[in-house]
């Protein structure tokens, strides 16, 4: 446990206090959500990113123990583990400088070094080495013998074991390291052969391409790679040669003799055979993974802002998925989500019905008193918003142009052909637009979150990391808006604290064989949901209309009392409580303080009993393009658009101006200033006015400025 710590505050810089507690309730199998919002006492306030370091760091930790144990046994076995080596694999830092001490002693493949030591070559490479013989060749002449038929065989045997040692050793693999690590260039040479193929234009800024490694940008490095995956270019990595193996001759050369000689030889392959190819490699892997981490991170963010998108709540929606000659999908939802009724509309060529759809969508608007209308931002999109807004609707209906993103891949999933049986694909995908409106969160976690469409490269990094950040991402937000038990989906379910898939579906199965859950008591009565699952979850899930207020807040059940006594304190109910700020900002709360129950704890409850159930999310608004542009042969440089922020990327962001094509807003051009954080400037479906600076009709390409 001493060590776990140390490794722990060692990355984090946290107090031991707050790191052990929350390693105990870890261990405890309490969730990231529970452990930052109710048990603030124990943590030392710490929150949703500090614990998630804390895992991050719990796992990178265990997982080096565990190869610790492994290269231990089988040193054991192959008996060649001294105490001083044990001592030194048991305090290695990181894995790095682990497996460089266990390097000597892998079972290696058959090696140069291996086949002279088979030749009996050891002893004259020792002898060299010591660097006291002259007559170095008359000594390899006693090993002229069998597979080795001359001097130079020997002497070249010797110095491929000479080669390896040096390539054994921790000083000279460390100081390879900073020079990779400091001077290291990442160069590209384009591979003719494919150079003209179309495919491999989107990278032709990158045929002929140097650049400082530790300087490059997360966004290019993974470009760079995917070409090179893709074939369409060769990729190294150096640093200046000279001045590395003249290092490594200061280190290991102490004589000017034959033997010298030799090493010299030796250290020049062992750096261009050995070391280089092996460290390179080793530098580009760990660039690779700052991208990645870079990358993620990216991903992560745009997803939280997707997710906690502005809902418009739970309102009647007519939703609409556009197409031309497949005609208009629409579909009308009730105020919870649910299907009422289905058709499909022709307004756009070839039918061209125009009149038809608009009486007919007249129609479903009186018969299910619709309150707003969800139109998919793909194909036909802005001539089916065009036609919406010539209906003259009886009530004041808002229009809202909602993203399409991942709905058909929610359309063909087992999720979707569960929830709608006897619909097919389209249906389902026009229904997801509804009620992408209504709830995003709700819509949106039933989608795998790498086909929403967010982020940079997230194919090209690694798929367990970027799955581990995203689910975070959803537990967090699921966790913080809280979920209505009594509608909630099982996949909005499964990512409540402490549920998961099982519990998720045995609560969406008794609730259909029982009703509506009355009080968040009942859920307790859910199949296997024990004692553990019960504190982990019942905070975060709703339940409205309850008799007790407190089950539609995020006050914790093992908080009620705390509540009812501050009540009976001031002669009022729990009831009186609810929203009253005036009479709340009175209260002593250190009169309530235990050993369990801190300060924390209790302004949390008062601030969530003045806003109970409190959305934080922003309220949808509805948002209009330019009438004028329908395409990009529309566009001008100079104008000044309305646009929706639809990707946040490290070098800038992407923005719908109500065409097909996407403008980029160079980092460099969302301020004067200089700009470090592209999300301090602008968030994820932020409606804001950009400048056009340039066209490129041919490559489809569109370049914008934010205007302030």
């Amino acid at each position: 446990m001493t060590q776990l710590l140390e490794y722990i505050i060692h990355y984090t810089q946290l107090s031991e206090t707050s790191v052990k507690n929350t390693i105990q309730l870890l261990n405890e199998d309490c969730t990231i959500p529970f452990i930052s919002r109710y048990r603030k006492e124990r943590t030392g306030n710490l929150d949703e990113v500090q614990i998630g370091d804390i895992v991050k760091y719990k796992d990178q930790f265990e997982a080096l123990e565990k190869r610790k144990a492994t290269i231990l046994k089988a040193l054991e076995e192959q008996g060649v583990l001294s105490m001083e080596l044990r001592q030194k694999i048991e305090t290695a830092p990181d894995i790095t400088n682990l497996e460089d001490l266990y390097l000597p002693f892998k079972k290696s493949r058959k090696t140069k070094a291996e086949t002279a030591r088979r030749n009996g070559l050891e002893p004259l490479a020792k002898i060299i080495m010591s660097q006291n013989a002259n007559d170095v060749e008359s000594l390899a002449f006693k090993h002229v013998k069998g597979e080795v038929a001359s001097v130079e065989d020997a002497l070249e045997g010797a110095r491929h074991i000479i080669a390896e040692w040096i390539n054994e050793r921790t000083d000279i693999r460390n100081n390879i390291r900073q020079q990779l690590e400091r001077f290291a260039i990442i160069s590209t040479k384009v591979v003719k052969a494919k150079e003209s193929e179309e495919s491999a234009q989107k990278f032709r800024d990158y045929f002929d391409w140097d650049e400082s490694l530790n300087k490059m940008p997360s966004h290019r490095l993974l470009a760079i790679l995917r070409a090179e995956n893709e074939g369409f270019v060769k990729v190294k990595i150096n640093i200046d040669d000279d001045k590395a193996i003249s290092k490594m001759v200061d280190r290991i050369i102490r004589s000017n003799n034959a033997c010298s000689e030799q090493i010299q030889l030796a250290i020049k392959d062992a750096y261009k055979r050995l070391l280089l190819p092996s460290l390179s490699n080793e530098a580009l892997q760990q660039a690779k993974e700052k991208a990645d981490e870079s990358a993620i991170r990216v991903f992560a963010n745009n997803l939280k802002q997707l997710l906690l998108g502005s809902p418009i709540g739970e309102k009647r929606v007519l939703a609409i998925d556009p197409g031309f000659r497949s005609g208009c999908k629409v579909v009308c939802l009730d105020a919870q989500g649910q299907l009422k009724y289905n058709e499909t509309i022709y307004p756009h060529p070839p039918k061209s019905d125009a009149i038809g759809a608009m009486k007919k969508i007249s129609s479903l608007a009186d018969a299910y008193k619709i309150e707003a209308i969800a139109i998919g931002n793909g194909t036909a999109s802005r001539e089916t918003e065009d036609l919406i807004r010539k209906i003259h609707f009886k009530n004041d209906l808002q229009v809202f142009v909602v993203s399409e993103a991942g709905a058909s891949i929610y359309s063909a999933s087992k999720i979707a052909r569960e929830e709608f049986p006897n619909y097919d694909v389209t249906v389902r995908g026009s229904v997801s637009i509804g009620r992408r409106l209504q709830d995003p969160l709700a819509e949106l976690v039933k989608i795998d979150a790498k086909s929403i469409g967010v982020g940079q490269y997230q194919h090209d990094v690694d798929q367990t990391k970027l799955q581990k950040s995203l689910d975070f991402v959803v537990e967090n937000c699921v966790n913080t808006v809280g979920v209505n038990i009594n509608t909630a989906s099982k996949s909005l379910l499964s990512y409540v604290s402490g549920i998961g898939p099982k519990l998720a579906e045995n609560i969406f199965e008794y609730r259909n064989g029982h009703g509506a859950f009355s009080s968040r008591n009942d859920i307790k009565n859910v199949p296997r949901l024990g004692d553990k699952a019960f504190e982990q979850g019942a905070a975060f899930l709703r339940i409205k209309d309850s008799k007790n207020p407190l089950d539609d807040s995020s006050v914790h059940p093992e908080s009620y009392s705390i509540v009812e006594r501050m009540a009976k304190d001031l002669g009022k109910t729990v009831q009186d409580l609810i929203g009253n700020s005036e009479l709340l900002q009175k209260m002593d709360l250190k009169k309530y303080c235990t050993t369990s129950v801190g300060l924390p704890t209790l302004q949390d409850i008062i601030k969530e009993l003045e806003k109970p159930g409190l959305d934080i999310r922003a309220q949808a608004k509805v948002f209009t393009f330019n009438q004028n542009i329908k395409t990009i042969n529309d566009l001008r440089e100079g104008q000044l658009l309305p646009g929706i922020v639809n990707n946040i990327t490290n070098f800038g962001c992407f923005v719908d101006v109500g065409i097909k094509e996407s403008g980029l807003i160079h980092v460099s051009n969302l301020s004067d200033s200089f700009v470090s954080d592209v999300n301090a400037h602008v968030s994820l479906h932020q409606q804001i006015i950009v400048k056009v600076l340039e066209v490129d009709i041919p490559r489809k390409r569109i370049q914008l400025k934010l205007h302030k």
